[in-house]
């Protein structure tokens, strides 16, 4: 350790331990002091240990950017755009998602060994928690787009480094990653960075406005200017209207100005017609066709004038009959192992991941209405937002009301005195799950008629709507038509939730109950993978595979979790279910269902073998698509010659 680095220790101490500081604080000053502090009090850091950036592993970082995918190949032409105008002055160009991992980074190769040991590299965890104060830790804490500059930073390992930050927004006002230019050198003056700083957010907006565009490129697009001449070619403001005339989306900037001119509530939900003196009908007008000066409006709360460019949404086309297989989003073809019934309602729910519609979700108890409904919200754009699930049938009556909708302080007999925000509010941008919505009050259904419509709510005790953003997902094992029927169920709430009907079908009558044994075998509990898979003797699997199910999916996982918890060494016996002597008597009667389905594994092997294991062959002879049989073989356990030994076929 070197005199400079022991001196940093010190001043960090000082300052982070009694809260003293020398000298004239700037703005960024206060904004380093409170950073300190928060690593010395919240994090728990050391001054004294100095460490070496955290580069997490291969795997790890590829699962960060998994979950941005979308979003990195939509950023990536900015940050090569913004690495070219910067490279020349020894700079590199990171990306980070909102948790602080950095998962894209231009650099000059020559100094990789330099770049790495420094974090300034992919996998580098610059969270502040991890790496103290620093470019990215502090902007995700902050907000802020700011320069953590030499011995601005908390660790004295980094005290050489200048990094210049700004956060990088979603079309929903939540952060979404964080653009970073770092140096391994830097003039000692912090002015030096002012205009990289600038810089930085320049090209931030630039990546925020590209990602706001593409997602909403279905939808109407209000480009906002306050001068006419830079309206075509660099808005400002960025708007996404539904075709009922409400916002779905923004950029930033827009954000920030149009809650500051209705005096801070959600833009997300509003109207067109509050935050503008015009009728959404009148946009029309505001179409390229006219000229810029000639497309003026004000805003509503202001009057302050800007300059509209509206684009409608594009017209859609007819895909023809004859498209290529859709390829389906990994957490609903996660749900299948290749039964027709089920495939078919994947396949028309995966269309729909991303629309504003309304879901139905029907079955018996126990067929994963549940599951279906994380795997509709994880294959969504909402996958980053809250997935609230609601059991209507599991809330008290007389506290239903309060759960749902939220209350003020004291607004009745027993409210706490901080009141409460409902699950309809926690649910806001993202998805909520109301399971056994036919067990809804009919006194309440009126209200939640109310919010999936006008897309607010009104908490108990309040006088004013608090808009919401969500999607709605109903499931009931009740016939809610015969309720209609009966007065006991909301026609105009039953026709608004069943925008889309999706209806899961028994385990008893799925085809693919063979693959799901062998799922269920492999993951534990909470559904992670498990090192050690059970084995089934024969009589178990056919056992198994002979039962009815009355109680679907949710008796068949009881059942796998009490043979595997009972079972010795790995190998589930017959004794080992339970009920042994209830399974041990029905396995003759159910015998003819277990041949059966051993009979349809040899067929489909002797298919492959007459066709020397040619795949698309034999999935064009039993009129199937390929993926359908890849699923059936998988599900018999069945693989080709080039995976396993042919002697090992049954």
């Amino acid at each position: 350790m070197h005199l400079q680095q022991r001196e940093h220790i010190a001043t960090v101490m000082q300052v982070a331990g009694d809260g003293l500081a020398s000298g004239h604080a700037t703005v960024h000053d206060e904004i380093i002091r409170a950073s300190w502090q928060r690593c010395v009090h919240e994090h728990r850091l050391d001054p004294t240990r100095m460490q070496e950036a955290v580069i997490l592993p291969r795997e790890r970082l590829r699962e960060h950017q998994d979950q941005m995918e979308e979003f990195l190949h939509i950023a990536r032409h900015g940050l090569e755009t913004l690495y070219q105008q910067v490279a020349g002055m020894g700079y590199c160009v990171l990306l980070t998602d909102a948790r602080g991992v950095t998962v894209d980074f231009l650099g000059d190769l020559v100094f990789e060994p330099s770049l790495r040991k420094a974090g300034l590299y992919l996998g580098a965890d610059w969270s502040e928690h991890h790496a103290g104060t620093c470019g990215v830790g502090t902007c995700i804490a902050t907000g802020e787009a700011l320069t953590v500059h030499l011995d601005d930073h908390f660790d004295a390992t980094h005290i050489p480094l200048t990094c210049t930050t700004t956060p990088v927004y979603d079309a929903l006002g939540q952060l979404n990653a964080v653009l970073d230019i770092s140096a391994l050198t830097s003039p000692s003056a912090k002015q030096s960075q002012h205009l990289a700083l600038q810089l930085v957010k320049v090209y931030a907006n630039h990546v925020e406005n590209a990602s706001f565009l593409h997602r909403f490129r279905h939808d109407w697009i209000l480009r906002l200017s306050g001068a006419p001449q830079f309206l075509d070619m660099n808005p400002e403001y960025l708007l996404a209207v539904d075709a009922a005339g409400r916002v779905i989306g923004h950029n930033r900037r827009a954000q920030l100005l149009l809650e500051a001119d209705t005096n801070g509530p959600p833009v997300l939900g509003q109207p067109f017609e509050r935050l503008f003196n015009a009728s959404f009908n009148d946009l029309g007008r505001f179409v390229h066709v006219r000229p810029s000066d000639q497309r003026a409006i004000t805003l509503a709360g202001s009057a302050r004038l800007l300059f509209m460019l509206a684009a409608p949404p594009p017209v859609r086309w007819a895909a023809p009959a004859q498209a290529l297989e859709r390829k389906l989003p990994a957490p609903l073809a996660g749900l299948s192992g290749g039964d027709p019934a089920l495939d078919r309602q994947i396949e028309r729910a995966a269309r729909l991941v991303n629309s504003p519609v309304s879901m139905l979700l029907t079955g018996e108890t126990g067929t994963g209405k549940e599951y279906f409904a994380k795997a509709l919200h994880e294959s969504s754009e909402r996958r980053r937002q809250p997935f609230v699930a609601v059991n209507c049938a599991a809330i008290p009556e007389t506290l239903i009301e309060s759960e749902l909708f939220g209350h003020l302080p004291g607004s009745f007999s027993g409210a706490g005195p901080k009141g409460k925000r409902g699950l309809i509010q926690e649910a806001d941008g993202g998805t909520l799950f109301l399971d056994e919505i036919g067990d809804m009050p009919r006194a309440l259904q009126g209200r939640l008629l109310r919010v999936l419509a006008e897309r607010e709510v009104l908490p108990i005790g309040a006088t004013r709507p608090m808009p919401v953003n969500l999607r709605v997902i109903a499931a009931t094992h009740c016939d809610l038509e015969a309720l209609v029927r009966e007065g006991c169920f909301r026609d105009d709430l039953y026709y608004r939730l069943n925008g889309a009907h999706i209806m899961l079908p028994p385990l008893r009558e799925r085809h693919d109950l063979g693959w799901m044994l062998d799922r269920m075998l492999g993951r534990d509990v909470s559904g992670a993978a498990l090192k050690e898979v059970p084995e089934l003797a024969p009589a178990a699997r056919a056992w198994l595979l002979a039962h009815r199910w009355p109680g679907n999916l949710r008796e068949l996982r009881n059942v796998i979790e009490y043979a595997r918890t009972v079972c010795s060494q790995g190998y589930i016996e017959l004794g080992d279910l339970p009920d042994t002597t209830g399974a041990a008597a029905t396995l003759q009667a159910l015998a003819p269902r277990a041949a059966a389905a051993t009979s349809e594994a040899t067929q489909l092997l002797q298919h492959l073998r007459a066709a020397r294991w040619n795949v698309t062959a034999v999935a064009r002879q039993l009129g199937i698509s390929r993926m359908t049989l890849y699923r059936r073989m998988k599900r018999w356990g069945i693989s080709s010659p080039n995976q396993r030994d042919d002697q090992a076929l049954p």
